[in-house]
């Protein structure tokens, strides 16, 4: 069953990770539209591998995402600094989490200067020197304007950048006027074309949803421990609940992306040490609309809306859209559910979690009020102590990856003084 097609996965990806910093995608992209017009003018590409290509340069800077973004608004500057970093924690986030894994030594490879990376036993590695290339180009021609020179990088060749690879670039720039192509945004247009190329297994479409849904983590790392607590309660549910293979799929892709939108949310918010006040929950409720305008055109219908209701009540009492029983099927009752007991099994930066009495007799409380659909509550309230293993369980595992990765990001960070 396809729920989203290759090329939307790819502009949720996009999108998604625009919402916490546009420029740096808008670059990503840039570079991305250069670095296909080198590979297409060089020839050798199907058009399947030049879209999986562009996929990977627009997001050659996923590890960037994790640095201050004061640094990020000076582009030059950024490009100035040790990025070794943030080259390492893409390289290691597209290895372990994408299913890019065979050019994932891009990512690491990409500012490496061209006479140590010509050394490298690396099928792709002047895929890395072309983004090298491409890279300085955009940040150069962004900064500079009309005083922009393509040529001001040729004394570099052979040294810090593939001479080969400057020599496509002007060869490129010249025939397809693609700095014009940038300055108007018509180069859009073309990446557009190749993404409709894309095609990926369902398998692979699971992985990158699952690769998006820890980008949430750049924000702030709690956004991901609660969706992966989220997505694990809904399974358990969903199983003792007899739901049909393809709602368990349904469940699954809703639960994975319900909280897309808390990218939007400031982390001084959802870190906050304290009850939020009507302002700051005002704030927080934006997340729902911003993950329906994420999804929109992009997911199949019947899964989106599992998504978005996840913060409505059988009695009409939710958000956004005051929706009743009538209105709401059972995967959306079970995801309101599992969500509301994710927020009180996981700690709060205000408090700890939860003890299950407390959990219980709120539960209880919201399914007398018709809040909550009784069954599912029984459900979980029955196998309370089974349920809650399964996910700490399922969860520990699920982190494993990620906590490994943010360590080693820690690490490199410390000691490159990132």
């Amino acid at each position: 069953m396809e729920y989203i097609k290759s090329k939307d996965i790819f502009i949720l990806m996009r999108d998604t990770l625009k919402l916490i910093h546009p420029r740096l995608m808008d670059h990503g992209s840039k570079v991305a539209y250069m670095v296909y017009k080198m590979l297409e003018e060089k020839g050798g590409y199907e058009e399947f591998e030049l879209a999986d290509i562009v996929m990977l340069v627009t997001l050659h800077d996923i590890g960037a995402y994790k640095t201050e973004a004061g640094v990020l608004n000076d582009m030059l500057r950024y490009e100035s600094r040790d990025s070794r970093a943030h080259t390492i924690y893409g390289y290691l986030f597209f290895k372990y989490l994408s299913p890019l894994e065979e050019l994932s030594r891009v990512i690491m490879y990409h500012h490496t200067d061209y006479e140590q990376l010509k050394n490298v036993d690396y099928e792709y590695k002047d895929l890395a020197a072309y983004i090298s290339i491409a890279e300085k180009m955009d940040i150069y021609f962004s900064a500079m304007g009309s005083q922009f020179n393509m040529q001001m990088f040729h004394k570099q060749a052979g040294s810090k950048l593939s001479e080969e690879g400057l020599n496509l670039f002007y060869l490129v720039a010249k025939k397809y006027d693609i700095f014009t192509q940038i300055k108007t945004g018509e180069y859009k247009k073309e990446l557009d074309y190749i993404i409709d190329f894309m095609l990926f297994s369902n398998e692979d479409k699971k992985k990158l949803l699952e690769m998006l849904m820890y980008c949430t983590g750049f924000r702030s790392e709690s956004c991901v421990v609660d969706t992966i607590t989220t997505v694990s309660i809904c399974d358990e549910l969903a199983k003792r609940l007899r739901l049909t293979e393809e709602e368990k799929e349904r469940l699954y892709y809703g639960a994975l992306l319900h909280d897309l939108g808390m990218l939007v949310v400031p982390s001084e918010i959802i870190d906050a040490p304290r009850q939020l006040n009507s302002e700051e929950i005002k704030t927080v409720r934006k997340h729902v609309y911003m993950t329906e305008r994420l999804l929109n055109d992009l997911l199949r219908d019947d899964v989106k809306s599992i998504a978005l209701a996840h913060h409505e009540r059988i009695d009409g009492s939710g958000y956004p859209k005051k929706l009743k029983g009538i209105n709401l099927n059972l995967e959306q009752r079970v995801l309101q559910v599992a969500d509301t007991v994710t927020g009180m099994i996981n700690q709060r930066s205000y408090r700890e979690p939860l003890h299950k009495d407390q959990i219980i007799s709120i539960l209880n409380e919201e399914a007398l009020k018709n809040r909550f659909d009784k069954s599912v509550v029984s459900t979980f309230i029955n196998y309370y102590d089974d349920i809650i293993q399964s996910v700490q369980t399922g969860s520990t595992e699920i982190m494993k990856m990620y906590q490994t990765l943010n360590s080693q990001y820690n690490l490199v960070s410390k000691r490159f003084k990132i």
